[in-house]
């Protein structure tokens, strides 16, 4: 099973290190990318819902055309009563990093 485990602040304070391309909003992560069209949009889909079945954790997401909109958070941590961003998140986060 994943590690569903609150980031530390340490943790958090290197998601920009770890993560640059990602945007740290509260208790998100969010990203934004561009393919040259709709076709690789949706291939990159298909790419990240294999991550996300293999995790057990699945984004918030939209597509636009050559556009692909993600925000990724865990909404059952350990231990809290809301949604945050946890060990789980980042895994996620680097893992599809390695796709696009």
């Amino acid at each position: 099973m994943a590690d569903r485990t609150p980031l530390t602040p340490d943790e958090r304070s290197g998601l920009a290190d770890r993560l640059p391309e990602w945007i740290l909003e509260g208790e998100v992560l969010r990203r934004t990318w561009a393919f040259r069209d709709f076709v690789e949009a949706w291939a990159f889909m298909g790419r990240v819902a294999e991550v996300a079945e293999d995790l057990q954790h699945h984004p918030d997401w939209s597509n636009s055309w050559n556009r692909v909109e993600m925000v990724v958070t865990t909404h059952h941590p350990v231990g809290r009563d809301g949604p945050c961003l946890t060990r789980l998140d980042v895994a996620f986060a680097l893992a599809v990093d390695g796709l696009a």
